[in-house]
């Protein structure tokens, strides 16, 4: 059972790779984990330093760890709570319970001192409230290897221009309008019914959309407008 998680072999993981590694940030109180030198070891760039929030910064993704014991104290104490909360400063968040290979975070004989169902509760208050994903490690080293794969991932660029499938003609010509910065689903419908198409709305002077939709009419200004 072993090797099958095994897939992170050391001698595929050299300093010699030529992808972009980026430096990874840690707080020092992480210096008695043997996650910092579980990352060494697998070829990454560390820094100790005093983090205000969370336990590792890396790729952009701020990243609470926690083992299974001090995820129920913590929970226990509410100090989680406060953690939570300090951790929606960044957009990329996450959070890692680490200890499963030795250590079940709840059971249902009820021997850590709290309902399962209490810990089944906070555990999807994390994700659904916080919208802070979760991922269960099963020790340090594998800790280390979720943090290799996001140190190592290439993030790529969003368009601006995002599609909504399943739309019909009338949906589609509302949702381009409703790109627009202040142009909601009544002032679509409004400029949609009156012009009939795009072309015509970007084209009305500026008094005639004031006509129907106000001030708002001013963004259309933006269509003459240089990249």
């Amino acid at each position: 059972m072993s090797n099958m998680y095994n897939i992170f072999p050391k001698e595929k993981i050299t300093k010699k790779s030529k992808e972009p590694i980026s430096k990874i940030l840690i707080d020092y109180r992480e210096k008695n984990s043997l996650v910092p030198s579980s990352l060494v070891n697998l070829g990454l760039e560390i820094e100790f330093k005093e983090l205000k929030v969370a336990d590792y910064l890396v790729n952009n993704v701020a990243i609470e760890r926690k083992t299974i014991s001090d995820f129920i104290s913590s929970m226990l104490n509410k100090r989680l709570l406060k953690q939570l909360e300090e951790l929606q400063q960044y957009p990329n968040r996450l959070l890692i319970i680490e200890g499963f290979e030795e250590q079940e975070l709840y059971n249902d004989e009820n021997t850590s001192g709290l309902h399962p169902n209490s810990i089944r509760g906070f555990l999807l208050s994390i994700v659904l409230k916080h919208k802070i994903p979760i991922i269960f490690s099963k020790n340090e080293k594998d800790t280390a290897r979720f943090i290799n794969l996001i140190s190592r991932k290439k993030e790529r660029e969003i368009g601006l221009n995002v599609n909504k499938k399943n739309l019909n003609k009338k949906e589609r010509l509302q949702y381009i309008l409703e790109g627009f910065p202040g142009i909601g689903p009544k002032a679509a419908k409004k400029l949609l019914q009156k012009f009939k198409t795009l072309q015509k709305i970007i084209n009305a002077p500026q008094e005639e959309l004031k006509k129907i939709i106000g001030k708002k009419a001013e963004i259309f200004k933006l269509v003459k407008e240089k990249y």
